[in-house]
């Protein structure tokens, strides 16, 4: 057998224990960032997420936008604005926003998975009212209530939504949802995905970001990138937001997030960088994986399949 030969073989054997382990499980993909720029990264991402599903696995996809609708707020010239880092959305603004989330980004991410031969199917989180929303309310620094409009927080997750959609397809969820009076709001990708991985007993959920990951001091990624980390890691990165370290701004909202997927009982998420090509097959199928990964409790950052390679190596 030639080096090239073994090579390709030393690469499926590191994947079957992964594939073993969890085939049959639910894993709870947020797309965004960059991954959803470049054509390149766009198919490789496509092709992640078909290939989870032929080996069994249970890939449910949920995604934002920002950028796609930014760009046609400004061309219908509607005033781009942000709080905290949550888009100021008013009636307007929301009904572009859902043109921009359903008729576009959707269509577009259904249309690039169905191509390799898997059955995906585009949702809204206002669809059979999957994400039950209520309006979320934001304080300034003074304690005063800022209106953010039509800004929603997730309220309650409707499985069923997705349970009859059947276990061939495969569920793409754009970030919006509705409330008990049928009122639309704009809702952050990473908490939809958490609170979906929640509701749904994922195994894992993961979420595709610009950067290789969480850093422990944003001011110096270098060598600062947590591998594996515990909720109680993410509890000190938060509270480190107080001295201006450890983690961005932009980043606060997907660490709450992933606390919150964790504490839920979702038993590992993961942070991974969506600028490198087939970054899900990457981190699910190979023991070291490429970016930082969370659990409840150190006992559980190994993998049984992780375990099981490295007592063999």
């Amino acid at each position: 057998m030639t080096d090239k030969h073994q090579k390709r073989v030393e690469i499926l054997l590191e994947a079957l224990p992964f594939i073993r382990q969890f085939s049959g499980k639910t894993l709870v993909i947020k797309y965004g960032g960059s991954a959803m720029k470049s054509n390149e990264l766009k198919e490789g991402f496509a092709t992640d997420v078909a290939l989870l599903k032929y080996v069994g696995m249970n890939p449910v996809i949920v995604h934002g936008g920002g950028p796609d609708i930014s760009a046609y707020m400004k061309r219908l010239s509607l005033e781009v604005k942000f709080v905290q880092g949550l888009r100021v959305t008013d009636d307007a603004t929301m009904e572009l926003a859902k043109m921009v989330l359903m008729g576009k980004v959707n269509k577009e991410v259904v249309s690039l998975i169905n191509r390799h031969g898997v059955a995906a199917v585009g949702l809204g989180g206002d669809d059979g009212r999957l994400v039950v929303a209520e309006k979320r309310t934001l304080l300034d620094e003074s304690g005063n209530e800022v209106d953010l409009g039509r800004v929603g927080r997730v309220v309650r997750i409707n499985t069923d939504v997705l349970n009859n959609l059947g276990p061939g397809f495969i569920p793409v969820v754009a970030s919006v949802g509705a409330d008990a009076g049928g009122s639309s709001y704009n809702i952050n990708a990473d908490e939809v995905a958490a609170e979906l991985a929640v509701a749904l007993r994922a195994e894992k959920v993961i979420f595709l970001t610009d950067v290789e990951g969480i850093y422990r001091d944003a001011s110096k990624p270098a060598g600062s990138l947590l591998s594996l980390g515990t909720v109680g890691d993410l509890e000190e990165l938060i509270e480190s937001i107080e001295q201006g370290r450890a983690v961005s701004q932009g980043m606060i909202p997907k660490i709450k997030s992933i606390k919150k997927a964790i504490e839920g009982g979702v038993k590992s998420a993961h942070v991974i960088d969506g600028r490198v090509p087939h970054a899900l097959l990457l981190e699910i199928f190979t023991k070291d994986g490429i970016g930082t990964k969370v659990a409840h409790e150190e006992s559980g950052l190994l993998d049984v399949a992780e375990s099981e390679i490295r007592w063999s190596t």
